[in-house]
């Protein structure tokens, strides 16, 4: 099998901001942390997970990658790619603990991607969300606890800071559950991240497919829910690669948060489909005009690396004191100034249309 190498992106930076933190492999290529380890993923049939484990497989020699999901045709699809002999495939859901828990018998990290992630259906199946993105993330800590897995980190959204919806609520209580878990697991036990960033470009149900699909069925127009809404954007490779060093750099209780680009969505919908009439369709329930990854309420907790930030637990760990200013890699941040807010709609960094098509381009969309 053969797998597109993450370098395509990382060797062609579109801005500055690119090159500060998506440099994993360049000079990670020697770095071993994940050779001989076994790896879980909840959630691994999706779009995150599949470039993941393409790219643990193109890098490192893991004893075990685990694809844990729900879906079975999605498992049989992703296994016609990923036949590894170090891969397995367990069906299961997040919602059944005993599941999880022989899941992971004897696995060093797990990654936690399994999510209910579109707002809409959040809001209209408020009790689903709940069951998945919030006792779902109790039993994947349990399970880690119980088999004293090395390190987690939990996927995030910028929904999640100043959430007004649903599916932001869950999440929020779910990065709340993975810091507190820290104190749950003790001084030597598992250890705990969160890992928050934008709207992933080109994965399941996002904007840029949705918009492709509507132009090659003949659209006319593209909807817009407001001119001027803004969204953080990131590719999944560089998701990946930003998981995959904070395993590197975490302590325990840290929520990670990239620096990475905005973009307005009218100069998406403009670069996509140059000149196509654009419909104002209004916002959907429970959507933000700008997103947040760093709330002005946590500034005082907020520490500025030179590609990312860092929130601090708002509680202390009984058994860990933990100095963040300093990280496993050695790097090293500062406090940001009091009322700090990192914000996609007062973001020092936007795309503009040409550096678009050429972000979706490196992204393979």
């Amino acid at each position: 099998m053969k797998v597109a190498s993450g370098l395509d992106c990382l060797l062609h930076p579109i801005n500055g901001m690119m090159n500060n933190y998506l440099n994993l492999y360049i000079q990670g290529s020697q770095r071993i942390m994940f050779n001989d380890k076994s790896i879980l993923i909840t959630g691994g049939t999706g779009s995150f997970g599949k470039k993941y484990v393409s790219t643990i497989l193109q890098h490192y020699s893991p004893k075990r990658i685990i694809v844990f999901s729900r879906d079975e045709l999605k498992q049989f699809e992703m296994q016609q790619n990923f036949s590894a002999p170090c891969m397995r495939y367990f069906i299961g859901d997040v919602r059944d603990a005993q599941r999880l828990t022989q899941a992971m018998n004897k696995v060093d990290y797990v990654i936690h991607a399994a999510a209910l992630k579109q707002v809409p259906a959040a809001e209209y199946n408020p009790m689903e969300c709940v069951k998945t993105n919030i006792h779902g993330a109790e039993n994947v800590i349990r399970a880690a606890i119980d088999n004293k897995v090395d390190k987690v980190i939990a996927l995030s959204t910028d929904k999640a800071a100043n959430p007004i919806n649903l599916y932001g609520a869950t999440k929020l209580a779910s990065d709340k559950l993975f810091v507190a878990a820290n104190n749950m697991s003790g001084g030597s036990g598992t250890r705990f991240a969160v890992v928050r960033y934008g709207n992933v470009v080109g994965s399941r149900g996002s904007v840029v497919p949705f918009f492709q699909n509507l132009l090659k069925n003949g659209a006319t127009s593209l909807p817009i829910t407001h001119p001027d809404m803004t969204r953080f954007w990131i590719t999944l490779q560089q998701g990946v690669d930003f998981v995959l060093q904070n395993f590197e750099r975490m302590q325990g209780g840290e929520i990670y948060i990239p620096k990475i680009p905005s973009i307005n969505i009218v100069d998406l919908a403009e670069a996509i489909a140059p000149g196509l009439k654009r419909e104002i369709v209004g916002i959907r329930p429970g959507e933000k005009l700008h997103e947040i990854m760093c709330p002005a309420d946590d500034s005082h907790l907020t520490l500025e690396f030179k590609d990312h930030f860092l929130i601090k637990p708002t509680i202390k760990f009984y058994d860990i004191d933990v100095d963040y200013k300093t990280n496993k890699l050695g790097e090293t941040g500062t406090p940001v100034a009091q009322g700090h807010e990192y914000n996609s709609g007062s973001n020092t960094e936007f795309l503009n249309k040409a550096q678009i098509l050429d972000f979706n381009k490196k992204a393979g969309i």
